[in-house]
């Protein structure tokens, strides 16, 4: 029986850890979390629209875990996603690329970032191995640095790195993160972002 429900998710081009992926993504945010950031923040739709704030989040949730993927693709796998976890019920056709770019710009950053401060907290437990020294949680400051798109805003405020391939900047403007991590389990629970140009240590 397992081995054929498998197969059909493979025949169907998706596969089962999208599945996993989907499901865990709903557990950890629920709807109601999402509704709620998205009221406080104001982004509550005064029309229906094919593209509401609710789904908006789970979307942009949706591209950090299919990262390989379009846009549209991203959508089409979020939806039946949400059917199969009965979190949505009407008749959906997948929204074109711009429409969704503009259901992000209406969305903003504050829901992402108001959910980011609600769910993420360090994890492990006392029997967490690696996560403790004595009664002190283990605790580690990393930074990194990230593409985004390449647009003359970004490039004005994130800054672009040099590139050693004789050009004399990269194709993609950086941003800058320092994020607190919990040893143990690696999971992150804290970040800021700046431009590449502020160093990690001067983060606040």
């Amino acid at each position: 029986m397992g081995c054929a429900k498998a197969w059909q998710v493979k025949s169907s081009g998706e596969r089962l850890s999208d599945r996993i992926a989907l499901g865990v993504l709903t557990r950890a945010l629920p709807p109601e979390l999402v509704d709620e950031v998205v009221a406080e923040c104001g982004r509550v739709e005064q029309r229906s629209r094919l593209l509401p704030a609710r789904v908006v989040v789970y979307f942009v949730l949706a591209m950090c875990l299919f990262s390989g993927q379009g846009y549209e693709e991203v959508a089409r796998l979020l939806t039946h996603g949400l059917e199969r976890v009965r979190r949505w019920e009407k008749p959906w056709q997948v929204p074109t690329t711009a429409a969704i770019g503009r259901a992000r710009r209406r969305l903003g950053p504050e829901p992402l970032k108001m959910l980011f401060a609600r769910v993420c907290r360090p994890v492990a437990t006392r029997e967490t191995a690696g996560s403790w020294y004595r009664q002190w949680r283990l605790i580690a400051v990393d930074g990194t640095t990230i593409d985004v798109p390449d647009t003359d805003a970004n490039s004005m405020f994130f800054g672009r790195p040099g590139s050693g391939r004789g050009q004399q900047r990269s194709a993609y403007p950086h941003v800058r993160v320092a994020a607190l991590v919990e040893c143990g389990t690696h999971a992150v629970f804290a970040a800021l972002t700046g431009p590449l140009s502020v160093h990690e240590q001067r983060f606040r």
